[in-house]
């Protein structure tokens, strides 16, 4: 054996002992950070279609990620936490493949939870009737664990919208998901974009127009969602008053990207 190769081997003990001790002497190392929301890049292309409660599609649903940032989120006075933030373009198509609406949706993911936006529930037909009027979103993502517990209840989250005029308060818009919870889980569950293990969500989709405060038009209904950790919601099924089925979303393709963008800066934002 060379003297050189005989040298090495000695040196390992020593090399793994030292390595050792510095471990040792760092425990407040910090942890890797969050991965992107749901595993998605940029570039990538979530496709939904949309079904009538007889299962006849009515639409389609197109998201594309078009921009990815990583940052800091100040969760007090001195404590922040790494932030993964990407945006999404999310298009409704009709049946003709024609575009209805387009909006932006903001991804987060940090620590050990996913976020979907809150504006991605919107119920686009209660604003129709107050067309050209000043606008004020305030939106409450919607929080997906990565590793879901059947039986805890997820924070509620959803969009409310402060209608008015140049003069005058309108109306207050909202859809919320609230009473939120893990019911089941993880089982395989197949869509068009393959197999995948789920868990069920279930909640109470409460839309509501509020005119004035002793004035408000409510429906709640329920909505039940299957999420697959690590890929993001698969199937969405929503319900009539009555209970009868209404609609259902489920994936159809998630289309990965050729290559990552992916832009370092810093970004504060308020906490949610």
């Amino acid at each position: 054996m060379p003297f050189s190769s005989f040298r090495s081997l000695l040196l390992l003990p020593a090399l793994a002992a030292a390595a050792s001790s510095v471990s040792a002497q760092t425990p407040d190392a910090p942890a890797s950070g969050p991965g992107q929301p749901f595993g998605l890049a940029d570039n990538m292309e979530l496709v939904y279609r949309v079904l009538d409660a007889g299962g006849k599609p009515v639409g389609e649903v197109r998201q594309r990620v078009v921009d990815l940032k990583t940052g800091e989120r100040e969760e007090g006075k001195k404590s922040k936490v790494a932030e993964n933030t990407m945006l999404l373009k999310s298009g409704y198509y009709a049946r003709k493949n024609t575009l209805d609406r387009i909006q932006d949706l903001t991804f987060r993911a940090r620590r050990d939870t996913s976020f979907t936006d809150g504006m991605g529930e919107l119920n686009n037909d209660a604003l129709r009737s107050f067309r050209d009027r000043k606008l004020a979103y305030s939106i409450a993502p919607l929080a997906w664990p990565n590793q879901p517990t059947v039986g805890t209840e997820l924070p509620a989250g959803g969009v409310s919208i402060q209608v008015s005029s140049s003069v005058v308060s309108i109306a207050t818009v909202s859809t919320m998901l609230q009473k939120r919870r893990v019911v089941s889980g993880p089982t395989a569950l197949t869509t068009p974009a393959g197999t995948f293990q789920v868990y069920k969500v279930e909640a109470e989709r409460e839309e509501a127009t509020i005119p004035r405060p002793d004035m408000a038009m409510r429906s709640s209904t329920k909505q039940i969602d299957f999420y697959a950790p690590g890929v993001g919601i698969v199937r969405t099924e929503r319900y009539t008053k009555t209970g009868k089925l209404s609609e259902v979303r489920e994936l159809t393709s998630r289309t990965a990207a050729t290559t990552q963008t992916y832009d370092k800066v810093k970004v504060k934002t308020k906490k949610s």
